[in-house]
Parts: structure tokens; sequence; C-alpha cells
């Protein structure tokens, strides 16, 4: 079985996304997966955005998820509903929604509204931020709890996040919840199994992950540079 590519926050960046493309070309990379953020307010984004709906030749057909970017700009531009970019504008004022209004052509958003929130691929879930929100930053540092929420929401093994723009691994170790529930029958005793489960940060910009679906291995690189896989384990 081939490997995946995934990555995030291009924000623009054609020259990014052409590099991680070009290393692409010389592995055993079957699929790539873009877990959002394809737009910023630091520079203009059409011409890679053009490159995601047109790929050239030799490319890898990307496939693309919004990321929190997107939700904001199609907040503002009417998109989604009534709402407004309001977590922009709290964030980086008038300035930072006028910048990212500016950077993404009229012309490209009924593409960007068509893009899903997430990919469910074998086991693994696939997105920018978690089950709970596009803007839920997943890290190493999350409380396990927390991650395991997040995984049984999509009832998935596999996690691929994007939103922290971190790499790593996190893996759930195979155990168990225990719990008390009290009510008018009196008090019982509950088991809830856990299988081993991984979550895991795909990195940002030139940082993109490889995972291997029929080994689970999985590594972490940078465009012109490869990075050692780490990971975390919890009981």
């Amino acid at each position: 079985m081939a490997m995946w590519a995934l990555l995030s926050g291009l924000r623009g960046d054609l020259t990014v996304y052409a590099a991680v493309q070009a290393e692409l070309r010389r592995q055993r990379v079957d699929t790539l997966f873009v877990l959002g953020d394809l737009i910023g307010p630091e520079r203009d984004a059409n011409a890679l955005l053009e490159r995601l709906q047109q790929p050239r030749r030799g490319d890898l057909q990307p496939h693309c998820l919004y990321g929190w970017w997107e939700e904001q700009l199609l907040a503002e531009r009417g998109f989604r509903g009534e709402r407004r970019a309001d977590a922009l504008r709290q964030r980086g004022g008038e300035a930072a929604v006028a910048a990212l209004l500016q950077a993404v052509d009229p012309g490209h958003m009924a593409w960007l509204a068509s893009l899903q929130f997430g990919f469910v691929e074998l086991d693994c879930a696939l997105l920018h931020g978690s089950s709970a929100d596009v803007g839920d930053s997943l890290t190493a540092d999350t409380a396990p709890l927390q991650l395991l929420d997040r995984l049984t929401r999509m009832e998935a093994n596999r996690l691929f996040t994007a939103r922290s723009g971190e790499q790593f691994c996190v893996e759930l170790c195979g155990g168990g919840i225990e719990s008390r529930l009290r009510d008018l029958e009196g008090e019982r005793q509950q088991h809830q199994s856990v299988p081993s489960r991984k979550v895991i940060g795909v990195g940002s910009g030139l940082h993109y992950t490889l995972y291997d679906p029929g080994s689970d291995h999985i590594a972490f690189r940078r465009a012109g540079c490869p990075i050692h896989a780490t990971g975390r384990g919890f009981a």
C-alpha cells in the first residue's frame, strides 16, 4: 500500500507548495492531503489556489479541506450564514480582515466553499483542527482525555490534525475507563475499553508528514531536509 503525504499551513505560498510537490515526486507517495489554511493575509493566494484546482503535470492531485483561515474568509464574505470573521477581528483587527479579503479573488470563493470539514479514510480521521471545531488546536501536551474525546467523536483510531502547526505523535495506549453511575436503582460500575490510538500533528508549510496505512509508520519531514519521527505514549 502506497504512502500518504499530509501538509497544511501553506498560507498562499506557492513556492512552498511547489517544493513539497517536487520532493513527493521522488518518493513512494500515492495520495496528497492538504489539511486547510491554504490562504492567509500575508500574501496573494490566487496563484496557489489556481494550482491546487488545476495541478501541473507530475503533481499529485491534492485533496483539500478548509481550515481556520478559510472559515474566516467564508464567514466574512457571507458563505456562512450571517456570521462575520469575528474571531479574526478579535485576533488581528480590521486590518487583518481587509488583508485576508485582498488575498483571495472572489472567483475562488465557490471552490473554497465546496471544501469539506474533514475526511475519513480507513480508520483515520483527517481534520484541520479536531472533531470539536476547525480552530481546535491539539498539541503533544493536550490532556489525554481530551485527545480521546476527539478520537471517539470520529470513531477513529488515528486522528491527523494541523491546527497547531506542530509535528508530533501521541499514542494513547490500550486500556480502559472506569466510571460509576448512581441513580434511583442504586450504584453501578461501568468499564469502557480503550484501544490503542494515535493523534498526529502533521506540521505546517515546508514541514509535512508521510504515513503508510499498511504499516502504520509515520515520518515527519521538511522539504529538503528529513525530520525523524518522535512520539509520546500514555497508559
